[in-house]
């Protein structure tokens, strides 16, 4: 039986369980040397959800949702977040495994090439633009307060910076989520009392009492939110492989859910009022022509750069850089590097212009509309198909039954992009029952997937 050849250890007695593990010493075998507990995993999730878009998206409900209603789909979108992560989580946290060996089962070992692409490429795309965002951030400081002005060195420094940040691999990220977690929590808590203070007079009393809707866009708001980490709910595993072992489902159901909750809430609302007072829909701008109060600036600005950092080494570089060590069977580190300069190759300083939004817009709905799908693919075939049961060498050996591609996954995927597509507004839940079902149904029924339920 030919196994993975990043599994270094063979899976009969599996790997050496060790008290500690060295920084960069990321494999695709099943992992037994956990680093994080559970204070440590809610603060790195804490760290690296925080997405600038969530200002953007508190500004879209304005005039549609009132302040209570923003607020419980706020909440709303959360839970369901951790629901979601802690389901398709079960299988790296019981069996050590990351997405791209999970994705194996149900899409075949030449198969989890569609997850991974629909994964890992608009993960480099984001790192690219969101390096480009933090390094603009640094340098407006570094102009502010120094007069020194250099965007292109900045954004090469920041990128170099969080490259040498990515290869230490989760024992890096450990301590950078877990300490940073602490300046982003301050500076939202400062950013939102700002907020209320500098626009209070502008806020009209209409967001507690105005009618909003319980309808169609309460739901489809909570869609937005929950959208934002809709990708983190299909590699989840390659983080819940870190958690030390003793958390059941209702716990991590609630640590993912709490760890995310403080920052989209702070954000959202920030965005949401932000733009109800001042009719500007982008709160950093707003921010950053508060000239008049150099420390909100600063504070906004330092945070912008250093919450690129948290995202981009914990939700855009282990996507990718999995995916290499999958497909070409490089070691973490230069995968880790490798991807660090492919996010140079995105142009990001092309991306950001105005007359790029556009097709920015159709590159996210484009892949977004693969999400849905994927993930319930994923957990139809765990808790259905496989119940919840797993048999790692088969897993890890290409020429077994899971090898080549699982035409029922691909076939269920297409039907759930088609439903996605139909349903724009609310496309994430759309696309779940179908692609969910139609999977079941091709594994139950159709032979050509026969071969992948043994």
């Amino acid at each position: 039986m030919r196994h993975d050849p990043n599994a270094a250890q063979t899976l009969t007695t599996g790997p050496t369980d060790t008290a500690t593990k060295a920084a960069g010493q990321e494999s695709l075998a099943p992992q037994k040397t956990r680093i994080m507990g559970r204070t440590s995993y809610l603060l790195a999730w804490f760290g690296g959800c925080v997405s600038i878009g969530t200002f953007t998206m508190g500004s879209s409900v304005v005039g549609t949702l009132n302040l209570v209603q923003a607020t419980l789909a706020i909440a709303i979108g959360c839970f369901v977040i951790g629901i979601a992560l802690a389901l398709n989580g079960a299988a790296g946290y019981k069996y050590g495994i990351p997405f791209m060996v999970q994705a194996r089962s149900a899409f075949g070992f030449s198969g989890t090439r569609l997850p991974g692409l629909v994964r890992a490429v608009p993960a480099i795309v984001w790192y690219g633009f969101q390096s480009w965002i933090g390094a603009g951030a640094l340098n407006m400081v570094s102009a502010t307060l120094f007069g020194f002005d250099n965007l292109i060195f900045y954004f090469i420094a920041f990128q170099f910076l969080q490259i040498a940040l990515s290869v230490t691999g989760f024992q890096g990220i450990k301590w950078l989520e877990n300490i940073g977690s602490a300046f982003i929590l301050a500076s939202l808590v400062y950013m939102f009392f700002s907020t209320t203070q500098r626009y209070g007079d502008e806020l009209s009393a209409s967001l507690l009492t105005m009618k909003g809707s319980w309808g169609m866009p309460f739901w489809g708001a909570t869609m937005l939110f929950l959208g934002i980490y809709s990708t983190m709910m299909l590699n989840v595993s390659d983080y819940s492989r870190e958690h030390k072992e003793g958390s059941g489902p209702g716990l991590l159901t609630t640590l993912y859910a709490m760890s995310i909750l403080p920052c989209t809430l702070f954000m959202g609302l920030i965005g949401y009022m932000v733009s109800e007072a001042t009719g500007v829909a982008d709160p950093i701008k707003v921010f950053a022509n508060a000239v008049d109060n150099t420390p909100l600036l600063m504070t906004t600005l330092l945070f912008i750069a250093f919450a690129q950092v948290t995202t981009n080494v914990l939700n855009n570089v282990v996507p990718p850089t999995y995916v290499l060590m999958d497909t070409f069977k490089l070691k973490y580190r230069t995968a880790a590097v490798v991807v660090g300069l492919l996010a140079f190759a995105t142009f990001p300083w092309e991306l950001v212009k105005d007359e790029s939004a556009a097709g920015l817009q159709v590159f996210v709905q484009t892949y977004s509309a693969f999400l849905g799908p994927i993930f319930a693919i994923l957990v139809v075939d765990y808790y259905l198909i496989r119940r919840r049961t797993l048999d790692l060498d088969k897993l890890y050996d290409a020429s077994g039954p899971y090898r080549g591609v699982n035409l029922g996954a691909v076939i269920a995927t297409l039907v759930g992009v088609v439903a996605a597509f139909s349903f724009s507004t609310v496309s994430w839940y759309a696309s779940l029952l179908p692609a969910g079902l139609t999977y079941f149904l091709l594994m139950k029924y159709w032979s050509p997937c026969q071969r992948f339920c043994r």
